[in-house]
C-alpha cells in the first residue's frame, strides 16, 4: 500500500547538494515525489513509496553525509498524489 509523507528538513541543508542527494535515495528506495528549497533555509519533501521503504528512505535522509547535516525533521502523513518519479524543484 502506498502512502505518503511530507517533511520539512532543517540543518546544514541547502548549498551542500542535499536535494541532489534526495533524489539519489529516492530513486534507489523506488520512492515518488519532489524536493524542493524553502527561503527560510530548510528543505520541503513530499514523498511517496510503500511504507517500509519511505522508513529506510528517511532513514538515510536523517544520517546525511560529510556534507549534509540534518538538524530537525517535520513529518506528517498525507493522501498519495500519485507521483511517478522523483523531481527536484
Amino acid at each position: 500500500m502506498m502512502i505518503q509523507y511530507h517533511l520539512i528538513v532543517s540543518g546544514k541543508v541547502q548549498g551542500v547538494g542535499f536535494r541532489y542527494f534526495v533524489q539519489m535515495k529516492a530513486i534507489h528506495y523506488d520512492v515518488t515525489g519532489w524536493v524542493k528549497n524553502l527561503e527560510n533555509g530548510s528543505v520541503e519533501i513530499v514523498a511517496s513509496a510503500c511504507k517500509e521503504a519511505l522508513l529506510s528512505f528517511i532513514k538515510e535522509i536523517k544520517k546525511g553525509n560529510r556534507f549534509i547535516s540534518v538538524e530537525h525533521l517535520d513529518i506528517r502523513e498525507e493522501i498519495p498524489s500519485g507521483f511517478t518519479s522523483f523531481k527536484i524543484r
